[in-house]
C-alpha cells in the first residue's frame, strides 16, 4: 500500500528486454539506503519488488503485463521516474490509498503555467470516465492528486510549485503517456453496484 506523496525522483539506467519481460534498472540514492531486497516500491505509481541492491542502484524485474498496462515500457535511459515506498504501519497518511496497481495509461493534454501553478489535463479513456469524481482522488504517475474538473473526455488536476518541482510533472510534456490509478474506493463501490445489477 502507498499514499501517492513521492519520496524521490530515480533516473532510469536500462531497461533491458529479455523475451517478454524486462529488467530495469533506477539510480536512486535515497530509496535505494532505505531499501532491502524483497521491498516494494511504487515506479510511477507501479509497485515493484526490489530484486537487486548495489550502492544507489535498484533493480527491478518487470512482466510482460507490467509493461503492457504501464508507461514503464515507454521511457528511456535518463528519464525521470517517481519513487515511493510502501507504507509502513504507523505511517502518516498524506495522500490516499494507493494500491500500486495502474488501471490504464493516458495521454497529458495540457500542461501549462497559470501563476505560480499548472494546468494539468489528461484523457479519460471512457471505460474509466465513472470513476473519476470532482474533488475525488487519482494517481498520476503514483503522484497523489486532486480532481479539479471532469470534462466529457479529459479530467483536470492542478499542481502546485513544490509537487512540480519534486516530481517527475517537470519533464513531462502534453502527448506524454502516463500511469492512473483509478480511487480504490471507487472501484470496489462500481464492482458492488454492477453485481447488484
Amino acid at each position: 500500500m502507498f499514499t501517492g506523496l513521492v519520496v524521490e525522483t530515480g533516473e532510469i539506467i536500462s531497461l533491458i528486454r529479455n523475451g517478454e519481460s524486462a529488467r530495469l534498472t533506477l539510480h536512486a540514492p535515497v530509496s535505494a539506503s532505505q531499501s532491502q531486497i524483497g521491498d516494494s516500491i511504487a515506479v510511477n505509481g507501479c509497485c515493484l519488488t526490489v530484486t537487486s541492491l548495489k550502492g544507489d542502484r535498484l533493480s527491478f524485474d518487470l512482466l510482460a503485463e507490467t509493461l503492457r498496462i504501464t508507461n514503464i515500457g515507454d521511457l528511456s535511459p535518463s528519464a525521470k521516474v517517481n519513487l515511493e515506498p510502501a507504507l509502513g504501519a504507523g505511517a502518516k497518511m498524506g495522500g490516499h490509498f494507493v494500491q500500486g496497481h495502474v488501471d490504464t495509461t493516458a495521454a497529458i493534454l495540457e500542461l501549462s503555467p497559470h501563476g505560480q501553478d499548472h494546468r494539468l489535463e489528461i484523457a479519460l479513456p471512457s471505460e474509466f470516465a465513472q470513476l473519476v469524481v470532482f474533488k475525488g482522488s487519482i494517481a498520476v504517475d503514483g503522484i497523489s492528486l486532486t480532481v479539479a474538473e471532469v470534462r466529457d473526455s479529459s479530467f483536470v488536476c492542478w499542481i502546485i510549485p513544490h509537487t512540480l518541482a519534486e516530481t517527475n510533472l517537470s519533464a513531462r510534456r502534453p502527448g506524454d503517456r502516463v500511469n492512473l490509478e483509478f480511487d480504490m474506493l471507487a472501484k470496489y463501490v462500481e464492482r458492488i453496484i454492477s453485481h447488484r445489477k
